[in-house]
């Protein structure tokens, strides 16, 4: 006959074999959230998940500092209004980073197309017996010079939208 501990073992282990069993409900995926209640599952049409497990990890919310004034969101009244010293120096300082980006797409282009030699760039190595491979890098320089243009003209367009030195320092004094 059993001892008393041993029963009391074999109690505990099969509750919480029930318990377990009674934990692992059915999983439904409705595009990308998850739950186990049927009824919401049956009524959004989502699929039972079968095998493996799901880890779901809570992300943390961000807490204000107590340094850094609060956030406001923007209505669409636009009675928010920046200080126009304070627009001008933002428009200035962006202004400044896309002509330095100007710059630099400027010298990336002229770079590619000297790499690219009007179509007709030097074989390099095997290139001068597979002729295949050198139209292969023309192709490739070709593209270069393509997207170095596109690029550059990108950049103006942008340039071209914000308010110029000028006209920002007009519309500031009337």
């Amino acid at each position: 006959m059993p001892t008393p501990t041993i029963r009391t073992l074999a109690a505990a282990t099969l509750v919480l074999c029930v318990v377990q069993a009674h934990a692992q409900a059915r999983i439904y995926r409705c595009g990308n959230e998850y739950t186990n209640d049927a009824q919401v599952a049956k009524s959004r049409g989502c699929s039972l998940m079968e095998g493996g497990n799901i880890t779901i990890v809570e992300g943390t919310k961000p807490t204000p500092s107590r340094s850094a004034p609060a956030t406001t969101t923007r209505s669409g009244s636009g009675s928010e209004r920046v200080d126009s010293a304070a627009q001008r120096a933002r428009d200035s300082d962006a202004r400044a980073i896309l002509e330095a980006e100007l710059r630099k797409a400027e010298a990336r282009l002229a770079e590619a197309r000297k790499a690219y030699a009007n179509g007709e760039p030097e074989k390099q190595g095997i290139e001068s017996r597979n002729y295949q491979r050198y139209l292969d890098r023309v192709a490739e320089l070709k593209a270069a010079v393509a997207r170095a243009e596109s690029d550059v003209a990108g950049l103006q367009r942008e340039l071209g939208r914000l308010p110029s030195a000028a006209n920002a320092a007009g519309s500031a004094a009337q």
